[in-house]
């Protein structure tokens, strides 16, 4: 029996959270913006090192608060399953500083609410739209040194319009 992999993608409005799920799932990009609204769950089946795995991705919508116990997760359909995934994907905008702000509350939300016992819950940092790099708000090197040192947490620069690193980034 094959274990399901609980993935969630949370970060600001227009920052390229779905873009990301679909280019990695179906090799596709749009050019149009339709904000997700509502959970989506995606249960696609991998193979790395040789072996079969499960993936639950989890796309949601731009929240305003990580819950902060199971009765608030389940009170918020948008938040169902979230405090009990395997690894969270924060995704930001490289163009935005305030989807950079947001991914930074939201991560220590995650830190300080999670369940006791869960506090190695991998957390990916990902900034999108290395394409737009001549747009970039804050440097690289500054972002990646934060995320990495102070943080503990990976980080990748990715571009979901031209498929770059994104199967890094969820391998």
């Amino acid at each position: 029996m094959v274990a399901t992999f609980k993935i969630a993608v949370l970060g600001a409005q227009g920052v390229g959270k779905s873009a990301i799920v679909r280019q990695f799932l179906y090799n596709e990009f749009s050019e149009v913006c339709v904000p997700t609204t509502a959970r989506r769950v995606y249960l696609p089946a991998v193979v790395m090192n040789g072996h079969v795995h499960d993936l639950q991705i989890m796309d949601f919508p731009p929240i305003t608060a990580f819950p902060v116990n199971t009765l608030q997760e389940w009170a918020d359909v948008c938040c169902r399953g979230l405090r009990s995934v395997h690894a969270y994907i924060l995704v930001y905008d490289i163009c935005c500083f305030d989807s950079f702000e947001y991914i930074k509350t939201i991560r220590q939300q995650i830190l300080e609410t999670r369940v006791i016992g869960t506090s190695e819950t991998p957390i990916i940092i990902v900034g999108n739209k290395r394409d737009l790099q001549r747009g970039r708000v804050i440097p690289r090197w500054n972002v990646s040194n934060l995320v990495k040192k102070t943080w503990k947490c990976g980080y990748i620069e990715c571009s979901a319009k031209y498929n770059w690193h994104i199967l890094l980034l969820f391998s």
